[in-house]
């Protein structure tokens, strides 16, 4: 039963937060899409946050004479504890992320290995989702691991969206932007996604190793050159003259490629807007593909509750105010020798949200990714509430000097107020929910 949303709140947002995550768990939406098993062997590769969840579904549900192997990269410490009595058919190898190491790039050689020497009465299982940018690591020909290390931490720093990080990274491997799926030919191709982007475009999801890519060498270097990112001069040359161009939507390998969406940031939003209506609350949902600089993004939403706190409009009061997608954070810069702050988008998004609130009464809010990890950190996200600055205030915190160092966690771990989940197992991203009474 949920909380009561007048009497506990933030429990109430809780538990709107738990009902999202659920929705996208592969154990319930992955097993319908399921194909009956080829005439010839079923390989399973994959990668992202929520690979080994994934795996398991495909092991618990895949007919126990039919041949079926693989491999997929998962992050740290994001591999589910195995149901009792489920056999291991497919080998699951943990890697880093948000920045590649040589633990994921040695599982993408092996990736591709097992993808070659496939006839046409293979199946390949592609499990895809978000994270897979980073743990599917194999840098291009003339770029090292150090190289790919350092242009990805770039990226992350600049500010740049999801689709811009990824345009690059299709064109700057050996695996993603459609690769994948060549090294799989003549075999089958059907990949399974979790979608963890704005759109829910399969050749955004994990930069979209088995889906062809429509992007160019021309946009990736544009995206380079926009956010002054540097590059060896080799690899900028070979972008320049399109050496480095990935598989085209027109390229006939892809005629008998399959994908199917298993979960997205909408389905988890309904899911969570069902369950406020349940509980007597009016739910409303902003989108599932909001993106932008996270504090801005806050103050918006901030905007929007304080309007249907005072006038009831554009909604009327009680309600919960739903949004999903992948905003961003810029890092700003500071001073020779000051530690940056912590903190991922969710705890960013706060620090803006609570900001433009203002203490607002009657708002209480909750942010927070669905893969259980905001950013490189131990929380998920934060919560915000009417006594948020105050109770700041009280401890001497003040917000701005937070906000000017990125220092979402330093800010609500003082007031106790992260969301700390550990890994969920899945990754339809960006969780946002403010209640207003």
């Amino acid at each position: 039963m949920a909380p009561d949303p007048h009497q506990s709140p933030q429990a109430f947002l809780a538990h709107l937060y738990q009902v999202a995550v659920q929705r996208a768990q592969a154990a319930h939406c992955l097993p319908a899409y399921l194909p009956t098993p080829p005439k010839g062997r079923t390989v399973v590769l994959g990668a992202g946050k929520a690979a080994a969840a994934m795996a398991q579904a495909v092991e618990a549900h895949w007919p126990s004479q039919a041949p079926l192997s693989g491999l997929v990269v998962t992050r740290y410490g994001h591999v589910p504890q195995r149901p009792q009595g489920l056999a291991q058919r497919i080998e699951v190898v943990e890697a880093a992320h948000p920045v590649p190491d040589a633990a994921g790039l040695a599982a993408s050689e092996r990736i591709l290995q097992m993808a070659a020497g496939l006839s046409a009465d293979d199946l390949v299982l592609c499990l895809i989702s978000g994270g897979g940018s980073s743990l599917l690591t194999l840098p291009a020909p003339l770029l090292s691991l150090a190289d790919k290390q350092g242009i990805t931490q770039a990226l992350l720093a600049s500010g740049a969206s999801i689709s811009e990080m990824n345009c690059v990274r299709k064109h700057l491997s050996s695996i993603k932007g459609g690769r994948l799926a060549q090294a799989c030919a003549p075999a089958q191709v059907l990949t399974l996604l979790i979608s963890d982007v704005p759109g829910d475009d399969p050749c955004v999801v994990a930069s979209g190793p088995t889906v062809p890519d429509p992007s160019t060498c021309e946009q990736a270097l544009a995206v380079l050159k926009r956010y002054a990112i540097d590059l060896p001069p080799t690899v900028a040359q070979a972008l320049e003259q399109g050496q480095l161009e990935t598989p085209k939507p027109q390229d006939s390998l892809f005629a008998q490629h399959r994908v199917s969406m298993v979960a997205t940031p909408q389905q988890a939003l309904e899911a969570a807007a069902q369950a406020a209506r349940d509980s007597g609350i009016a739910a409303y949902i902003l989108s599932d593909a909001i993106e932008g600089e996270s504090r801005t993004v806050g103050q918006v939403h901030a905007a929007l509750a304080r309007a249907v706190a005072a006038h009831g409009q554009p909604f009327a009061k009680p309600c919960v105010i739903l949004s999903g997608g992948e905003t961003t954070v810029t890092l700003r810069p500071r001073p020779a020798g000051t530690p940056r702050g912590r903190g991922g988008r969710a705890g960013e998004f706060c620090m803006g949200l609570a900001q433009a609130l203002q203490g607002q009464a009657g708002v209480y809010a909750i942010a927070a990714d669905t893969d259980g990890i905001d950013g490189v950190e131990d929380n998920a996200g934060a919560r915000v509430g009417p006594d948020t600055l105050a109770r700041a205030e009280a401890l001497g915190h003040a917000l701005p000097s937070f906000m000017d160092r990125n220092d979402a966690y330093g800010y609500f771990a003082a007031l106790d107020d992260l969301v700390v989940t550990g890994p969920t197992f899945t990754n339809v991203n960006d969780f946002r929910a403010l209640l207003v009474l």
